[in-house]
């Protein structure tokens, strides 16, 4: 049997696919995405198979921008937490859950309304993250701009001020790398859930329980919690080797599914040299460069797309407890799409287990036990 179902084809599918470690959007490699194109591209590509027109895109562009603000119930909601014990991730699969309660359209199942819903819920999950960002911080949300596009609109309604080309290609190209991996944990999820034909908003409710789990989501965060552990450094490689010799895990450094390295890793490898010198945080990247080659030389694990994206975020300023409610607003385009491709192919999920339990047990009376 295979424990966590490794190497178990469980659905035929079209929007991505990982095959001698190279990485495809609907057969677009990730080094083609993540050099020439958008994000909002890249979301149009996984939910309707192609590249968009140029006049299909900017009305795209227009749709998402239109419906980015959130109703103000939803802020109230923020604001109602405890938000000196609330994390992030709780916050937001609560905000997405209490979101559907807004929407009529909610349990309507035809295929219109569930594109409609997509948007909604594509454009809405940015501004959730950054409102909850800044209610908690005792700021009030900002509101986004529809002239600005998905990620610069994401780091604007963050900081209150629009950013700069550098920081925006930085967001953009994360957002890509990060939008869909196959038959991962958290996609996975969402299409058990619809398979029900539970509607849209369980369905990406149900992937951001799976992805808050550490296992899935959450490394990039445990990434920077141990680069800000080392400090300097001259203290990475006994750091490292300390752990080693504790067996402990070295996260961002390997992957499940990838055995000669993560084909997403460079571009954020990149991305981190050049955002942490212009910032003056170069001794992250350069830490970084030393754990990778050593962890590399002695246990032949490469970087994984969650090392560098560590120093990426934090060179930008952001909280590292929202590392992994970015990556959930980008592969929430991965969950629709599957969610998408399940309705339009669906029956229900329902694998069976190897019973390993005591067998032929009689029963006996509760007084004679």
């Amino acid at each position: 049997m295979a424990k966590g179902l490794e190497g178990i084809v469980a659905t035929e599918s079209s929007i991505s696919s990982i095959i001698n470690d190279q990485l495809t959007y609907v057969g677009y490699t990730i080094d083609d995405l993540a050099e020439n194109s958008s994000f909002e591209e890249v979301v149009f590509l996984l939910w309707n198979l192609r590249l968009p027109a140029k006049a299909e895109l900017n009305e795209f562009k227009a749709e998402l921008a239109a419906e980015m603000e959130l109703p103000e119930a939803i802020i109230e909601h923020l604001r109602s937490y405890d938000l000196s014990t609330v994390r992030p991730m709780a916050a937001l699969r609560s905000a997405v859950s209490i979101l559907g309660l807004h929407d009529e359209e909610a349990d309507v199942m035809d295929e219109a309304a569930n594109k409609r819903k997509a948007v909604r819920l594509q454009a809405k999950i940015a501004t959730i993250v950054t409102a909850f960002a800044r209610i908690r911080k005792g700021q009030d949300p900002i509101k986004p701009k529809k002239d600005l596009g998905f990620a610069a609109n994401f780091l604007y309604m963050l900081n209150a001020e629009e950013p700069k080309d550098v920081e925006e290609e930085a967001i953009n190209k994360a957002l890509i790398l990060h939008a869909d991996h196959e038959l991962n944990a958290s996609t996975f999820t969402a299409r058990v859930c619809v398979a029900t034909l539970s509607d849209i908003y369980s369905g990406v409710t149900a992937a951001i329980g799976a992805l808050k789990g550490p296992l899935h989501g959450g490394a990039n965060e445990r990434v920077m919690a141990m680069l800000s552990e080392i400090g300097d450094e001259e203290n990475a490689i006994p750091y490292i080797k300390q752990k080693l010799e504790n067996d402990e895990k070295i996260m961002g450094m390997g992957h499940r599914v990838y055995k000669n390295g993560d084909p997403r890793a460079k571009y954020l490898k990149e991305m981190s040299k050049e955002l942490t010198k212009i910032t003056g945080q170069s001794k992250w990247y350069d830490m970084s460069v030393k754990i990778e080659a050593f962890i590399k030389e002695k246990k032949g694990l490469p970087a994984n797309v969650d090392f560098y994206s560590a120093s990426v975020y934090h060179s930008l300023g952001i909280d590292h407890d929202l590392f992994t409610p970015i990556f959930a607003t980008s592969r929430i385009s991965g969950w629709i799409a599957h969610i998408l491709e399940q309705y339009d192919n669906n029956r229900l999920i329902r694998p069976r287990a190897e019973y390993v339990g005591p067998k032929t047990q009689e029963y006996v009376a509760i007084e004679n036990r």
